[in-house]
C-alpha cells in the first residue's frame, strides 16, 4: 500500500525548511534510515532519513521548494519500517501486491482526505493554507497571500493557476483590498506593506527568491527591529599594548586563531558578569526579565549564504587559548555549512567584528530574543593626547566598539558603564589575563 513520508518535527521551533538534495528518485528500493533528502532550516543543512523500506513511488518535492511540518515529501510504494517487516508473517508477503490502480486511488483518496482536514485545521487557526510546495514558493515569488486565493483543486487545494490568476487580477486592480488589522492602531505588531509598483515598466528586471540563510536572516531582522526598540551606545578602547601582548603570542600558538575577537569576547563576558541584565531576555507576557547564569557567545561568521552566528559555550570557563582554537574550528565549519543547529542556538550575548572589512562605525542589529549586541569595528592609528598637563600627543592604535541594547530590559547609564569596563579590560592587558 501507498505510505506517505511527511516532512517530521525538526526541533527548536522549526516549522519549514528549503529542499537543498533529493537524494532519491522514483523506483528506487530505499532502506531504513537511509537518508533521502538534504533540507536547509534555521541556517544548517540536515539529512533526512528515510522511517520506511521499500519503494520510492512519488516525489512530492524538488530542489528549492519550501516545506512546512507535515507536508507529503515522498510516498513509497509498500513502505514499512524494519521491525514491521521483521514481525510480518510470511504468507502476508508472498501474497499478490495491490494493482497500479488500487494503489493509485487509495493515494488519491488519502491525499483528498488530508486536504479536507487541512482546510479543517486552517479555520480552526493551526494550519496553512492547503497548497503544493511549488505553489507556496510561486505565491511568495508573486507577493500573493494564500489565504485570500480561491481554491479551485481537489478538495480545496490552491493551485498554481488560482495564484496566477489572483496575482493577474491584482495587477489589474481588480483584487480586493487587504482585510483590516483587527487591532488598534497603538497595537499593531506590524502594517502590511503597500504592494510594490510595476518596475518593468522603466527596465529590464530580475527577480531572485529569497531563500535559505537570506530568507532566515530577513525573517530575524523583521522580527527584531519590530520587537525590540534599539538604542546604542559608542566608545572607544586604547588597545595599544592589547595589540603588541596578541603579536607576541600568536606566532607561539599552533594555528593563526588568536585574533582580537577573542579578547573582546573574555572582556565581554566579565561586564556581563557585572551587569548580567545585558545577559538576559525579556519575557513581555509574563513582564519578567530572564537572567541567564550562563554564559554562550555567539559570534558573527560572514559566509557565503549570509551572515551566521555560531555559539561559543561557557566562555567564561575557557582560556583565552582554548576560545581561540575554539572560534577558529567552529567559524570553519560554519563557512562550510557544517555546523549543526546545536551549534547555532542558546546564545545569550552576540559579538559582531566588521573590523577586516573596513568602515569607521556601524549600527548592529540585537539577536532576538537576546537584549543586547557588542559590535567591533576596524582598530585604527590615531593621535591621542595622552599628558593633561602637558598635552602629549602620541600614536595610540584605537578599537571603535558599540552595544546596541534593548531599552524595555536596560537603560543608557548601565549601557556606559557595561561598556567603560569592557574598554578598562581592554585596556589593562594584564588584568585580562587574569580572566584566562
Amino acid at each position: 500500500m501507498a505510505q506517505p513520508f511527511k516532512l517530521p518535527d525538526l526541533g527548536e521551533g522549526i516549522h519549514e525548511a528549503e529542499i537543498q538534495e533529493v537524494l532519491v528518485s522514483v523506483g528506487d528500493e530505499v532502506d531504513e534510515d537511509q537518508n533521502i533528502l538534504v533540507v536547509e532550516t534555521d541556517k544548517a543543512a540536515v539529512e533526512v532519513p528515510s522511517p520506511y523500506a521499500g519503494t520510492v513511488q512519488d516525489l512530492r518535492v524538488e530542489p528549492g521548494d519550501w516545506v512546512s511540518v507535515g507536508d507529503v515529501l515522498v510516498v513509497f510504494d509498500g513502505g514499512e519500517t524494519g521491525a514491521e517487516a521483521a514481525a510480518e508473517p510470511a504468507s502476508r508477503r508472498e501474497e499478490e501486491p495491490e494493482s497500479r490502480e488500487e494503489t493509485g486511488r487509495k493515494a488519491e483518496a488519502s491525499s483528498e482526505k488530508a486536504a479536507r482536514d487541512t482546510i479543517q485545521q486552517v479555520a480552526d487557526g493551526e494550519r496553512p493554507v492547503p497548497a503544493a510546495p511549488s505553489t507556496r514558493r510561486l505565491a511568495r515569488e508573486l507577493g500573493v497571500d494564500l489565504e485570500r486565493v480561491e481554491p479551485s483543486g481537489p478538495g480545496g487545494r490552491v493551485l498554481a493557476e488560482d495564484v496566477r490568476a489572483f496575482a493577474e487580477e491584482r495587477e489589474r486592480g481588480q483584487a480586493e483590498p487587504p482585510p483590516p488589522s483587527p487591532l488598534p492602531p497603538g497595537e499593531r505588531e506590524q502594517e502590511e506593506a503597500p504592494p510594490l509598483p510595476d518596475f518593468g515598466r522603466w527596465g529590464p528586471v530580475e527577480r531572485v527568491p529569497l531563500r535559505s540563510v537570506r530568507r532566515t536572516i530577513a525573517k530575524n531582522m523583521a522580527l527584531a527591529w519590530s520587537q525590540i526598540p534599539h538604542v546604542s551606545h559608542h566608545d572607544e578602547a586604547d588597545i595599544t599594548e592589547l595589540e603588541e601582548l596578541r603579536q607576541r603570542y600568536k606566532d607561539k600558538m599552533e594555528a593563526s586563531s588568536l585574533t582580537m575577537t577573542v579578547f573582546v569576547m573574555k572582556a565581554a563576558v566579565a561586564a556581563l558578569k557585572a551587569y548580567p541584565r545585558f545577559n538576559a531576555s525579556l519575557d513581555p507576557k509574563s513582564e519578567e526579565i530572564v537572567l541567564k547564569r550562563y554564559y554562550h557567545i555567539g559570534v558573527a561568521v560572514d559566509t557565503e549564504r549570509g551572515l551566521i552566528v555560531p555559539i561559543i559555550r561557557d566562555v567564561d570557563c575557557k582560556s583565552i587559548a582554548d576560545l581561540a582554537a575554539e572560534l577558529e574550528e567552529l567559524a570553519g565549519r560554519t563557512r562550510e555549512g557544517e555546523a549543526s543547529l546545536e551549534e547555532l542556538h542558546g546564545g545569550t550575548f552576540t559579538l559582531t567584528n566588521v573590523g577586516i572589512l573596513g568602515g569607521t562605525d556601524f549600527e548592529p542589529m540585537i539577536n532576538y530574543p537576546q537584549v543586547a549586541i557588542l559590535g567591533m569595528a576596524r582598530a585604527r592609528w590615531k593621535p591621542v593626547v595622552r599628558d593633561k598637563e602637558e598635552k602629549e600627543i602620541v600614536p595610540r592604535y584605537i578599537l571603535p566598539l558599540v552595544v546596541a541594547f534593548d531599552h524595555r530590559a536596560v537603560d543608557g547609564a548601565d549601557a556606559a558603564r557595561f561598556m567603560r569596563m569592557i574598554v578598562e579590560v581592554l585596556e589593562n592587558p594584564g588584568e585580562l589575563m587574569l580572566l584566562a
